[in-house]
């Protein structure tokens, strides 16, 4: 077969990636975060360790502050809805995904601003049409990072300055492009990066991942489910648990930590940030 599909979802996996799913599910077991046997602790160590292994790939310094999700999509809802409020102004492009204008456009009816900065017959924008649409409302700036209708890359780097000189946190949506584009959050300026596990990534379908630079807060869409501060009625206010409610995917964040590792050892990340420069 002659699979032209990965913008959807790629294949084949690295054989590590089944290897570690199965490990996940025969191996050891446990509930990271709410036990403390010998077990639950290997496997919070696995989760740990898929978060430095992201963190290496995005330029991330601190690993805590990537929170899984389900997907991309579920990252982007969750930093939306986590960030505006009605009344609040916010910028997104001509050429964003409805994981993007969905609830963008939800919000809208509900009192929230929005302007959309409309790109070029290429599909890219100019990052000056984005500095134009800034209000002192502004409260965010959400930018697709590559398309998945014609491949245009838009000029993440150049906007995330403006946004940073302005003060706007600046919300990527790298479902096309994390794993096969270069991401650097400091270089770039990103405040938060939503990504997929299993498109550029070769992990598991099921797994995805939010970054919150440290500075920006979201408010939690779910309440309840972690292990940390049982006894308080109150949400905590650290992170990742403050995102994460309820028990994580294991074997799909174990199948994301093995694929991460691959694209980390045998530089297939790079060599592919090298063929598009």
């Amino acid at each position: 077969m002659i699979y032209l599909d990965n913008a959807a979802t790629s294949w084949p996996k690295p054989p590590a990636v089944a290897r570690a799913v199965r490990e996940a599910l025969t191996g050891a077991v446990g509930n990271p975060g709410r036990t403390s046997h010998r077990s639950a602790m290997e496997v919070a160590s696995s989760v740990l360790e898929c978060r430095e292994n992201l963190a290496q790939l995005f330029g991330i310094a601190n690993p805590l502050r990537i929170c899984f999700t389900a997907n991309t999509t579920d990252a982007l809802n969750l930093a939306i809805h986590g960030t505006l409020l009605p009344g609040d102004h916010v910028i997104c492009t001509s050429m964003e995904h409805n994981s993007v204008w969905r609830p963008l456009s939800a919000l809208q009816e509900r009192g929230v601003e929005l302007s959309i900065a409309e790109a070029d017959p290429s599909g890219v924008v100019n990052a000056e049409s984005v500095r134009r649409l800034l209000r002192h409302n502004t409260r965010l700036i959400a930018i697709i990072h590559a398309s998945n209708v014609n491949g245009a890359i838009q000029p993440v780097a150049e906007i995330g300055r403006i946004a940073r000189a302005s003060g706007v946190p600046m919300l990527v949506d790298a479902a096309q492009s994390a794993g096969s584009l270069p991401i650097d959050v400091e270089a770039m300026s990103i405040d938060l990066l939503a990504f997929p596990g299993h498109k550029g990534l070769l992990g598991p379908q099921g797994t995805g991942g939010l970054y919150v630079r440290e500075g920006v807060e979201l408010r939690p869409l779910k309440q309840g489910g972690t292990g940390s501060e049982s006894d308080s009625p109150h949400q905590p206010s650290f992170y990742p648990d403050r995102l994460e409610s309820g028990t994580l995917n294991i074997p799909g964040i174990a199948g994301l930590n093995a694929a991460v590792r691959y694209l980390l050892e045998t530089g297939v990340a790079q060599s592919r940030s090298a063929k598009r420069n």
